[in-house]
This record gives C-alpha cells, sequence and structure tokens, in this order.
C-alpha cells in the first residue's frame, strides 16, 4: 500500500477513538467511531484473498448495524429532549438500544459472534488493533453513561460474555480464534464491574492492552497462528518459551502476575457490592480461561510435535524482525502485581 494511504489510515485509526473520547457530543462521538470503522476496512484487505474479503465485509456489516442503531439512538434522544447528550431523563428504550449498539461494537455477548470470525481472517498485526486500540472507544461512551443504562443488562451481558469466551476458546486450535475468545472473556470482565466502580473497568482494559500487546508482537514474529505451529517455538525461537508461558499465564489471571490484579480487584469489589453469586460465577471461569492458556503453554513447551523437517534448530538463523520494545512491555504484562497498592 501507498505509504501517504498508510500514513492517512493509521492517523484516522488513532484519531477516531480520541474524538470519541474527548467529545460530550453524541454526534461528534458517532463520527469518532465511524473514522474508525472506515479506517481499519482497507487494512483488514490490504492483501486481498477470499478470507480478509469476507472477514472485511463481516467487520463492515457488524458494525455499521451497530452505527445505524447508536445513531437512532442519538437522533430519537434530541426528539425527546432537544438535546446532543443523554440525560436522566432519557427514555429507557434510548438507553438499551445506545448499549446494544455498543455490546456489537465490542464484541460484547450475545452479540459476539463477529468477532472471532473477523480475527481469524485477518492478519496478526491488524488483529492486534482490532482486539485493543478498537475497544477504546465504545467503552469510554459505556463509561460516560454507565449510571443511565439498566445495571441488570450490563450484568446480564458481562455474565453471558465472560461464560462464552472461556467455553467457546476451549475447543480452539487457532491463535487468533483464541485470541478472540479471550478478549469476548475480558470485555466481560470490564463490564461487569462497571456499575459498582467504573474507574475498574479503566484500569482492566489498561492490564487487558499490556497483555495483549506483547503476545501479538510474538505471535506476528514468528507467524504462529496455529497451536501445532507453536509447536516448532522450541527450535524457533527458545528463549521466547519462557517468556510466552509467562504472559499466556498473566492473561489468565494467575498470581503472583499482573493479570491478577484486575480479577482480585474485581472480585474483592463485587463481593463488598454483596454480589458474592457473580463473583463465585466469574472466578469459576476465570479457571476455564486460564485451562485453555496452559494448554496453550502445554504444546509449546512440553511437547514435540511430528515435523518433516531435518534440522531441529533454527536459532542459528537471524531473525529480520527484531522488536526492541518486547522486553519493557514483557517485564510489564507479568512483574507489576507489586504495584496495586498504588493502581488501586
Amino acid at each position: 500500500m501507498n505509504p501517504i494511504t498508510l500514513t492517512t489510515i493509521y492517523l484516522t485509526i488513532m484519531t477516531g477513538p480520541m474524538i470519541t473520547m474527548l467529545s460530550s457530543n453524541l454526534f461528534l462521538m458517532w463520527i469518532g467511531l465511524e473514522m474508525n470503522l472506515l479506517a481499519l476496512i482497507p487494512l483488514m484487505n490490504n492483501n486481498p484473498n477470499p478470507r480478509s474479503t469476507e472477514a472485511a465485509t463481516k467487520y463492515f456489516l457488524t458494525q455499521a448495524t451497530a452505527s445505524m442503531i447508536f445513531l437512532l439512538s442519538i437522533l430519537m434522544n434530541f426528539k425527546q429532549l432537544g438535546l446532543w447528550t443523554f440525560q436522566p431523563e432519557t427514555n429507557n428504550t434510548i438507553m438499551v438500544a445506545t448499549f446494544i449498539s455498543l455490546a456489537i461494537k465490542l464484541g460484547l455477548a450475545p452479540f459476539h459472534s463477529w468477532l472471532p470470525e473477523v480475527t481469524q481472517g485477518i492478519k496478526l498485526n491488524v488483529g492486534l488493533i482490532l482486539l485493543t486500540w478498537q475497544k477504546i472507544a465504545p467503552l469510554s461512551i459505556l463509561f460516560q453513561f454507565h449510571e443511565l443504562i439498566n445495571p441488570t443488562l450490563l450484568i446480564l451481558s458481562a455474565t453471558t460474555s465472560v461464560l462464552i469466551g472461556a467455553w467457546n476458546g476451549l475447543n480452539q486450535t487457532q491463535t487468533r480464534k483464541i485470541l478472540a475468545y479471550s478478549s469476548i472473556a475480558h470485555m466481560g470482565w470490564m463490564i461487569s464491574i462497571l456499575p459498582y466502580n467504573p474507574s475498574l473497568t479503566i484500569l482492566n482494559l489498561l492490564i487487558y492492552i499490556i497483555m495483549t500487546v506483547p503476545m501479538f508482537f510474538i505471535f506476528h514474529t514468528h507467524s504462529f497462528t496455529s497451536i501445532t505451529s507453536m509447536s516448532l517455538m522450541w527450535s524457533k525461537a527458545p528463549m521466547t518459551l519462557p517468556m510466552i508461558s509467562l504472559i499466556l499465564l498473566s492473561t489468565g489471571g494467575l498470581p503472583p502476575l499482573t493479570g491478577f490484579l484486575p480479577k482480585w480487584a474485581i472480585i474483592t469489589e463485587l463481593m463488598k457490592n454483596n454480589n458474592l453469586s457473580l463473583a463465585t460465577l466469574m472466578a469459576m471461569t476465570a479457571l476455564i480461561n486460564l485451562f485453555f492458556y496452559t494448554r496453550l503453554i502445554y504444546s509449546t513447551s512440553l511437547t514435540t510435535f511430528p515435523s518433516n523437517n531435518n534440522s531441529k534448530m533454527y536459532t542459528h538463523q537471524n531473525h529480520t524482525k527484531n522488536n526492541n520494545i518486547l522486553s519493557p512491555m514483557m517485564i510489564t504484562s507479568t512483574l507489576a502485581l507489586p504495584l496495586s497498592p498504588l493502581l488501586l
């Protein structure tokens, strides 16, 4: 792709969520979401093949539907109140429609089916943008208006997302689909605490991004797209093995790694608010998530898959892709738990 075009696309992707986050006007928020949506589609279809074209089409249709519902909510609110922002007087139906549109944007259950399919059809670097940066704008709108949305609706969606993210991730063999279901489960954790302590939602999002970025970097550098390809990691990049193992355990929420911090804080907050059943359910689903991350570690570290390669070690070959940012991100994504008194 032309460098000028690519720069314009990346600038638009960066600017979209910024406009949404900094706006108090609903119409400007919608414009920010649209900029984000339209800029990502050319990246998805950069090297056209049937799978990427299908992924871009699915992404466009679902996101356009969500944008249409959100715009409808904005116009209904303007017709009712004459204001470009939601108020406590806003009709409950309008807030439900707004939540549905943002749930589609975020890939929250039961509107999640597009996310694994789209993630599987695109490149890993575009998948990283889809599962991290693209979540910021819809979450910022939810964060701003969460008090006006029915808490039962939020908790119901969060519970479904956590369960679906955990159960559907169990039988996946493709790394991109595993990361997509992991994203759905993490979004469920973020939404579950929104009615009680919204600042924990932001903390969870921040830590989720910190853990996801180095994982995508490693997968992209070594082209690990399935569990079978990851089984060759011991011969391709033995030093990467402990790194990816720690990041996966941290993403699963195993103490004393960074990923334990948001889960610990969220469960504590839920118990403070006498929501023991939800706290127990989420702790149990966290174990299912941890199981499929451990399965990934098992296949990369403890098994030797059948291979048709005569040469067993590739570590002597020079790797052209160097990620200088990986080491600090690796440390942050695994060893930040002692900072919890500062963050909480």
